[in-house]
């Protein structure tokens, strides 16, 4: 007896089609886009420390999030997720849902952000610039759920960064972010930095930059800035993975309130948790000496990169240390750069900038 062959074939040409030019529109972007500068902050020169901001702001939709909106549409069109007509969903606290609104008008599916109703009007705007539809919801913790059920209602594909960010990207090169500071540091005194400081929303970039030094066999260490009201500072100390925190973050696009999928804790060798008054000092004291205004994320890793630096010296020791520019300050005009937001927040930041300006004057502490 003879059993039948069971043959199932799912071909269908015009969706592949589909898929070929999508998958083409998004690569062709990266191809026109020229990388990122990697600036640096000026210190005294007797310290013999140099201090690098990698400036992601300057991305086609101006943030780091463009990097990983990349990867997460090529992640899920090579997989089958993202169909024509069908549209994205995404749980955001803003920028991300800025790059992926961009990336679904480029190959012409609906996109729809389910945010929390604090984010900045200025992100809630830039989304619907690019053809994005804003979903907001009181409470930051319902993101998630809200998200798989638009999915599921729409037939649509929740992109679910939170879980796939860390997956999304080659760690071991293709123009990661990694790659791309280690190269730009070739001819400097310090090639091969002693920190690289990221901030954690999904936990995406701090795994990259993790993975590729451990690859590549460095000897940088990485650490991870977290403000406060996030989970992943106390979750990574107690390595506790089920770490949940009932108050959102008021630093917009990092911390988060549980241990996200895309945070590696093992990959990372410190962490440090940033009072919000230190991290908005930061980003006043980066405008003073830049001339650059940035999002508040931006000054949490630049807060923690001073302490290294503090440490570094104190210890006598020379070397390199690289931040992140994450996004620009013109979307927290009305936040960050806010004296009556401050005063609303009852957040004080004059003794942290008063701090970090007589550190850069020379001083030999930064607490």
């Amino acid at each position: 007896m003879v059993v039948p062959t069971l043959d199932v074939d799912r071909s269908d040409a015009e969706y592949r089609a589909w898929l070929k030019e999508a998958v083409r529109k998004v690569q062709a972007d990266a191809n026109r886009s020229a990388d990122t500068h990697l600036l640096r902050f000026p210190l005294p020169d007797e310290w013999g420390i140099d201090l690098y901001l990698k400036d992601e702001s300057t991305h086609p939709t101006g943030s780091l999030k463009h990097r990983l909106a990349r990867s997460l549409f090529l992640y899920g069109l090579c997989n089958g997720w993202i169909r024509p007509g069908k549209p994205v969903i995404e749980a955001s606290s803003g920028s991300t849902a800025v790059s992926e609104a961009y990336f679904a008008k480029l190959i012409g599916v609906p996109f729809i952000a389910v945010m929390a109703r604090s984010t900045s009007r200025a992100k809630i705007d830039l989304i619907e610039f690019h053809g994005g539809r804003c979903h907001l919801v009181d409470n930051p913790c319902e993101v998630y759920e809200v998200s798989a059920r638009l999915a599921a209602e729409t037939g649509g594909h929740y992109m679910d960064q939170f879980t796939y960010a860390e997956r999304a990207t080659d760690w071991r090169g293709n123009n990661n972010i990694a790659e791309s500071v280690f190269a730009q540091l070739r001819l400097e005194p310090h090639p091969e930095p002693t920190w690289i400081v990221a901030t954690a929303g999904t936990g995406g970039t701090s795994a990259t930059i993790a993975r590729y030094v451990h690859y590549m066999q460095y000897d940088t260490r990485i650490c991870v800035a977290d403000p406060e009201n996030s989970c992943f500072f106390d979750g990574w100390v107690k390595h506790d993975p089920d770490a949940t925190c009932a108050t959102g973050s008021r630093i917009e696009g990092i911390g988060r309130p549980r241990m996200e999928p895309s945070f590696v804790p093992g990959a990372v060798d410190r962490m440090m948790r940033v009072p919000d008054a230190a991290s908005i000092a930061a980003i006043r004291v980066l405008e003073r000496v830049l001339g650059k205004k940035a999002g508040a994320s931006t000054g949490t890793g630049l807060w923690s990169a001073l302490r290294i630096v503090a440490e570094m010296r104190a210890e006598g020791a020379i070397g390199s240390v690289v931040a992140l520019i994450c996004d620009p300050g013109d979307r927290y005009l009305d936040k960050y750069y806010s004296n009556e937001w401050l005063d609303e927040q009852g957040i004080e930041i004059e003794p942290y900038r008063e701090l970090m300006e007589r550190f850069l004057a020379g001083g030999s502490r930064l607490d």
